[in-house]
């Protein structure tokens, strides 16, 4: 049991809590709204708590939202989180507050160390994993170490993918273009009467209108998971996130502008993410190892 870790999802929404095992094996789970009124995260901290509680537990890794000062150790920025906690979330404060060395993660970088570890990726060295859904964000693991700097990056959602767009002052991002808000924009200017699943279910069904503008911001998702591919050469790129696990929809799309625009030193494999809401927990049982702390 000594090799258990607390892991937490920290959203805007949810504050979901796992007891991970050192092979990824979730034992124990607990899901709770996020408070919206308190002035600190004493819920966030009662459950690490809770499932370090009877248990050999000494380390906790909080996932969350946001850019992390990885030389500091603290949150600098989190606009769907509540904005008094942003200051109090840093490795020191919530080491004091539970009693376990506490680790905070970006959401989607934990995930890539949870799919790179345990999931989609797990038979590669080098590891792209992105995220397609209201946003789009991005991690990568190179060599089971993730790579990143004194802040979280990996953030290709707001990469220029259309020139034009961009110096005329309007939105040529990944992001922009290719998530799921996107799509449903483009949907509604074009006249189409539908958003989220419905409007995935028009696609899979092949209207050719609402076909026309999902591939039209796939493509943009696509080139921006290209320019990465250019960056880091993976083997494998994973693709998460609600817009993203429609892998029916996505992945041709995704796979066809790889192939054909990035690099062509060995093929590379374009998968669904296989641990689905669970990739980020489960990633916590890696994340010590991945960014090279031992305690």
């Amino acid at each position: 049991m000594a090799h258990r870790v607390v892991a937490i999802d920290l959203g805007g929404t949810n504050i979901r809590a796992a007891l991970v095992e050192a092979d990824g094996d979730i034992v124990k789970r607990e899901r709770r709204p996020t408070p919206r009124g308190d002035a600190t995260p004493m819920a966030l901290v009662e459950m690490v708590r809770e499932m370090a509680e009877d248990t050999d537990v000494d380390k906790a890794v909080i996932g969350l939202p946001g850019v992390i000062d990885h030389e500091k150790e603290t949150l600098v920025s989190a606009p769907n989180l509540v904005q008094e906690w942003v200051p109090l979330l840093s490795d020191a404060w919530l080491t004091r507050q539970t009693g376990l060395a506490v680790s905070l993660a970006n959401d989607a970088d934990l995930a890539a160390v949870g799919e790179a570890t345990f999931g989609a990726g797990s038979d590669a060295r080098d590891v792209v994993y992105v995220t397609i859904s209201t946003g789009i964000g991005a991690g990568i693991v190179l060599g089971n170490r993730l790579m990143r700097g004194r802040y979280s990056g990996g953030e290709i959602g707001h990469t220029v993918v259309d020139r034009a767009l961009t110096l005329g002052g309007a939105d040529g991002t990944v992001e922009g273009l290719g998530s799921g808000t996107a799509i449903g924009r483009a949907a509604t200017g074009a006249g189409i009467d539908a958003q989220g699943a419905e409007l995935t279910e028009l696609v899979r069904s092949g209207d050719p209108q609402t076909v026309a503008v999902f591939r039209e911001a796939i493509q943009s998702a696509a080139l921006g998971v290209v320019n990465l591919c250019w960056l880091v050469s993976p083997q494998t790129v994973v693709i998460g996130g609600g817009v993203g696990m429609n892998g029916d929809l996505v992945l041709p799309i995704v796979r066809e502008l790889v192939e054909r625009e990035g690099p062509a030193i060995e093929p590379i494999k374009v998968v669904n993410a296989a641990l689905g809401d669970d990739a980020g927990l489960v990633g916590a049982a890696a994340w010590w190892e991945a960014v090279g702390r031992s305690g």
